[in-house]
């Protein structure tokens, strides 16, 4: 099939890639000359493992093409698929607008019979709107639409693409189907066929639940602190629940970044708004979440009340491993909080080259892991890069003996195991400095 993909950031990029592999003919489309120029030569705009290979051989066998020119782009396709990484300001809030004015340039210039497959992030209704709006510019040709919510995960974005658990697609006709299942099926045949409303709404209910769950597991941990219970031995115990199940997402932790799963928190919030529902469950999940990143600071102002009198080192700064993103990143802002109360302060992240322009003489960047901590107060994990197991087995050749480190999720706890460092986790009963055997309730 030729299918356009519009919107080349990360999810366009590794979609358009992915298409290629499976054997359609891709064009890419981007109205950010920078963006097209990167991707012509190879080079992904984000940082995915993997992703710039398979750019490189899309263009080299001819089955992949970029372009800012959405006339070009728009020519004889069979497929519109719509990839905006919707954007999100600090409070959460999407942009919806922009994906669907950039969506409605597009929709007059595709030839009659040719499909639109939305899976940027968008509210429940947002297809309606799009069809209402392509039916009333030209109602005597036939432009069909359909869903395919986003899936994928930073760091491991062109393994979910090619091989997902299931695909979920929202459609109206039998006519359309046929088209989708000829796009999809080159792919995988774990389709999950419904309307297109359910397909939107399966993204919003699937990111709610997730953002419920962690919220979830983090009230419990909090408790967990305080009577000196472990949460991942509650964790396990919830895990071999058979109504619950060894994959529920309740592991105590750090909290959730905004973005995906915020996004659709707002988006259910505002629709339930519109309609003067009360959702008291969904409303309270972004405060819990936002108590809950708070967390590293308590415990760093429990040890130390004055933090200008330490210095710290954090590994890891980016929004998660497996990627060089830090916009969203809960570390930067750790980091910046760190800097106001005045701590000293250096840094290691594996995929970082540049430090935010506002850490400049502040922030001193180290080339290892284990660079310089023989001064080092406290050591915080901010990003769960799989080779700090590794560089925290050689931690007591290099740190002080009475280093504290900070680890929310424990992503080091077994690398440490065997090594006489103070180690705090989130729901653990270390993490309570005010907990002894005395404030067990009976």
């Amino acid at each position: 099939m030729k299918v356009c993909v519009q919107g080349l950031w990360h999810l366009g990029s590794v979609t358009a890639s992915c298409l290629a592999s499976a054997g359609h003919q891709v064009i890419g489309l981007d109205s950010d000359p920078a963006v097209i120029s990167s991707l012509d030569s190879g080079r992904a705009p984000l940082f995915e493992p993997g992703l710039d290979l398979l750019v490189a051989d899309g263009i080299k066998v001819g089955a992949l093409e970029f372009t800012s020119n959405i006339e070009l782009a728009c020519k004889n396709v069979d497929v519109l698929w719509v990839t905006f990484d919707t954007p999100v300001d600090d409070d959460d809030i999407a942009d919806i607008n922009f994906v669907l004015n950039q969506v409605k340039t597009a929709i007059s210039l595709l030839p009659d019979g040719a499909l639109i497959l939305v899976s940027s992030q968008l509210p429940v209704g947002s297809i309606a709107t799009l069809e209402k709006y392509a039916k009333d510019l030209m109602p005597n040709r036939r432009i069909s639409f359909a869903c395919s919510p986003e899936n994928l995960r930073l760091g491991k974005a062109i393994d979910v693409f090619l091989s997902p658990d299931r695909v979920v697609v929202g459609y109206r006709t039998h006519e359309d189907r046929v088209i989708l299942e000829k796009l999809l099926l080159p792919i995988t045949q774990k389709i999950e066929w419904m309307s297109v409303e359910s397909a939107e709404m399966t993204k919003h209910a699937i990111n709610a639940f997730l953002a419920t769950s962690v919220t979830f597991a983090n009230e419990i941990a909090a408790i967990c602190e305080l009577v000196g219970a472990d949460a991942k031995q509650v964790e396990r115990g919830l895990k071999t629940e058979s109504r619950i199940g060894p994959k529920a997402y309740v592991s105590p932790g750090g909290p959730f970044a905004g973005g995906t799963l915020a996004r659709d928190i707002e988006f259910l919030g505002e629709i339930s708004k519109n309609y003067q529902l009360t959702t008291p469950l969904l409303s309270s999940v972004r405060l819990s979440n936002d108590a809950h990143k708070k967390w590293v600071r308590r415990k760093l102002l429990e040890r130390y009340p004055d933090l200008g009198v330490i210095k710290v080192a954090v590994w890891g700064l980016t929004y998660k491993a497996g990627t060089d993103t830090l916009r969203r990143s809960l570390s930067v802002e750790m980091i910046n909080w760190l800097l106001e109360h005045g701590a000293q302060i250096q840094v290691y992240d594996p995929a970082v080259k540049e430090l935010p322009i506002n850490w400049v003489g502040r922030v001193k960047q180290c080339m290892s892991a284990l660079e310089d901590l023989r001064e080092i107060q406290v050591l915080i994990v901010g990003t769960e890069w799989p080779e700090f197991r590794e560089d925290a087995k050689q931690l007591s050749k290099f740190a002080n003996s009475d280093l504290l480190v900070i680890d929310a999720n424990r992503h080091l706890q077994e690398s440490l195991a065997d090594a006489q460092i103070d180690f705090l986790s989130v729901g653990s009963r270390q993490a309570n400095s005010k907990f002894n055997e005395k404030n067990i309730i009976k």
